[in-house]
């Protein structure tokens, strides 16, 4: 998948459009960066595919419509992430109300989204440019592969304990 470019060799090719809309959720790996490419209600998105919070695969995670924007949830630890800017958002309340309503509001961008185009039944991913770091790109290119081999083992580490725990008491 890493050949093909569009006219302007600015975005990568990622699929046909009628296939991409078949799967519903595709994984690709660009210039070393894996990314997620989402046809959710007649409308194409593209992001990190590792969530910003542990490397969870975003791709089996369900879509849901919190506080007017459409969201992917990390299958993992329900993490909310925007399909359109990549926030990641939480529900919280106002202390000071009487009866305080929970709310969503945003942490700010979290997961790198990218642009995506279609052409003549081809969708292309032109990655993101944007300098500031964001949480997921821990998750990407090759550190980012031995950082999350390191978050499975320190969750192995963990379990073990509570396993050895378990047999101790």
């Amino acid at each position: 998948m890493e050949g093909k470019k569009d006219a302007r060799g600015e975005a990568h090719f990622v699929g046909m459009r009628e296939e991409l809309i078949e799967a519903k959720r595709s994984v690709r790996t660009l210039a070393g960066r894996d990314v997620l490419v989402i046809y959710h209600l007649e409308t194409f998105y593209a992001m990190d595919s590792y969530c910003y919070h542990e490397a969870g695969a975003l791709q089996t995670g369900d879509i849901e419509e919190l506080g007017g924007k459409l969201c992917i949830i990390c299958p993992n630890h329900k993490y909310k992430i925007t399909l359109a800017e990549g926030e990641g958002l939480y529900k919280d309340t106002d202390p000071m109300e009487k009866s305080p309503v929970a709310v969503w509001l945003s942490k700010g961008p979290k997961q790198r989204v990218h642009s995506i185009t279609e052409a003549n039944g081809e969708v292309y991913v032109k990655l993101s440019e944007d300098p500031q770091r964001l949480d997921s790109d821990f998750y990407q290119g090759e550190r980012g592969k031995i950082n999350q081999l390191s978050m499975c083992s320190h969750a192995a580490m963990f379990v073990l304990k509570v396993i050895n725990s378990d047999h101790d008491g």
